[in-house]
């Protein structure tokens, strides 16, 4: 019998497991893919939110603040790539520029640190490429960018490094009380027994929760799409650039990545589908016209790839943390929509606190806060590049040349704690195929990788799990 078991895999179901690891528990994490991230986590803005868009007194407001704070530590204890660029909201009308002035405000309610509303020559002398009708401008340092996989594949390692189990193509179909617990009825078959259950299922939360409460939630997916621009234009901006906010979400951002790309989008459109992550003509052609507002040498020939996600829309449009009144043991992070990203270590921190004391859970003693080193040779010097490929060779082998991914980068990210299964799964932990060519160059050797790797042949080796079989027999 475990003591938790955790639905859904995501950036916030990884941070819970990752808290809950610090306690004698018996953690499980049940995921339907056959990876971590592979829901709306895998695609989102990567943004690090400041925290003053947030309604002030919600909950989104406050774990906002409280995740941003915990940033710094989190990626540095798990080697995941973090920068703070600031971000910056612009305005081109006087009415614009008195909305900025009541987002300034509510990030001064929240408390936002070191926000400063600039007028437009000040924006352009931080933000040259700016459109030069800019007016004004919010500036806020705390902002940042992440790797929202990369964080996620951290947390989830280092709960796995102490203790924590993963079930992945495993869906959850059904709870029951159990005594005081529950009963867990899985796709496998299997019935897991557990005493408290966390709902991290993003667009699903509703459809659990619902099974056990009497206090109905309702998800409203809402779809985002995005373009992906090229490396050579890594320099365009060091802020993320939003425009006003508008009623269904932050507006189309302009903003560079910690990888070296930039990102545009998202769009905002509700949904039936959740499933539906398909991009749309109308879609990206309303992302460049926005983001031409922002940036009108925006280059017609640099875009890569387009892509997009859902986001757990509830109607109340905040949070929806803690144990469920009328479910016993049964805990809810539902919601969980933009600043998500940014509040999941927060999140993590106090519904882990819940638990334990709920359960009567005791701290462990000997609790590691880090993962195994991570290899990423296109950030290494010379030396450091000379050293590695003395002491295993496969580092002096490029299978990726766009991003410059070695054979020992990608062997390593399939033998590490929660190694790739899958062409996604190598692509997520060493950016294998993420480049210009996006893997026109490097897929048959990825494959041929993951086949001398997982002992299976060619025509075994998926894109991302199940069916999605990339070779036929």
């Amino acid at each position: 019998m475990f003591d938790v078991v955790v639905i859904g895999a995501g950036v916030v179901g990884c941070a819970i497991a990752r808290q809950l690891s610090r306690l004698q528990a018996r953690v499980v994490v049940l995921e339907r893919f056959d990876d971590v991230a592979c829901g709306t986590t895998k695609a989102n803005s990567a943004i690090v939110h400041p925290g003053h868009s947030a309604k002030p007194g919600s909950l989104m407001a406050k774990y906002n603040l409280l995740g941003n704070q915990l940033f710094d530590s989190w990626c540095k204890e798990l080697d995941v790539p973090f920068r703070r660029n600031g971000s910056m909201t612009i305005a081109f009308t006087e009415e614009e520029v008195e909305t900025l002035r009541k987002v300034y405000d509510d990030g001064i309610t929240n408390g936002v640190p070191g926000m400063k509303l600039l007028n437009g020559e000040e924006a352009l002398k931080l933000e040259p490429n700016l459109n030069p009708e800019v007016m004004g401008a919010l500036f806020a340092p705390s902002g940042g960018i992440v790797c929202p996989y990369e964080l996620t594949l951290g947390m989830a390692e280092n709960a796995f490094v102490n203790g924590v189990q993963f079930r992945f193509e495993t869906k959850v179909e059904s709870l029951e009380r159990n005594g005081e617990g529950w009963n867990v009825k899985t796709s496998t078959g299997e019935i897991i027994s557990t005493r408290a259950v966390v709902n991290a299922a993003g667009v699903y939360t509703d459809y659990f929760n619902n099974m056990v409460s009497e206090q109905k939630l309702k998800i409203i997916p809402r779809i985002g799409e995005y373009w992906m621009i090229d490396k050579t234009y890594a320099d365009a901006f060091k802020s993320t650039i939003f425009q006003v906010p508008g009623k269904m979400g932050k507006g189309v951002l302009v903003s560079p990545t910690v990888d070296g790309t930039l990102i545009l989008g998202p769009t905002a459109r509700d949904v039936s589908d959740r499933e539906d992550v398909s991009t749309t003509r109308e879609g990206l052609d309303q992302i460049l016209e926005v983001a031409r507002r922002t940036w009108p040498g925006l280059p017609s020939r640099s875009f890569i790839t387009t892509f997009s996600g859902l986001r757990s829309h509830l109607a109340r449009h905040d949070f929806v943390l803690g144990e469920v009144s009328d479910a016993p043991y049964f805990f809810n992070a539902a919601g969980i929509e933009s600043p998500g990203l940014t509040a999941a270590p927060a999140i993590a921190v106090d519904l882990a606190i819940e638990i334990r004391d709920r359960l009567g859970l005791a701290e462990s003693d000997d609790y590691r806060s880090g993962r195994p080193p991570v290899y990423r040779f296109r950030h290494m010097s010379l030396e450091e590049r000379e050293e590695a490929i003395k002491r295993d060779a496969d580092f002096g082998r490029i299978i990726c040349r766009c991003e410059l991914v070695t054979e020992a980068e990608i062997r390593d990210s399939i033998r590490r704690p929660l190694g790739a299964r899958s062409v996604d799964g190598v692509k997520r932990r060493t950016r294998a195929g993420m480049g210009r060519c996006q893997s026109g160059f490097c897929l048959p050797r990825v494959m041929d990788i993951l086949s001398e790797e997982l002992g299976k042949p060619l025509t075994e080796i998926t894109k991302f799990g199940g069916e999605s079989r990339i070779l036929s027999k």
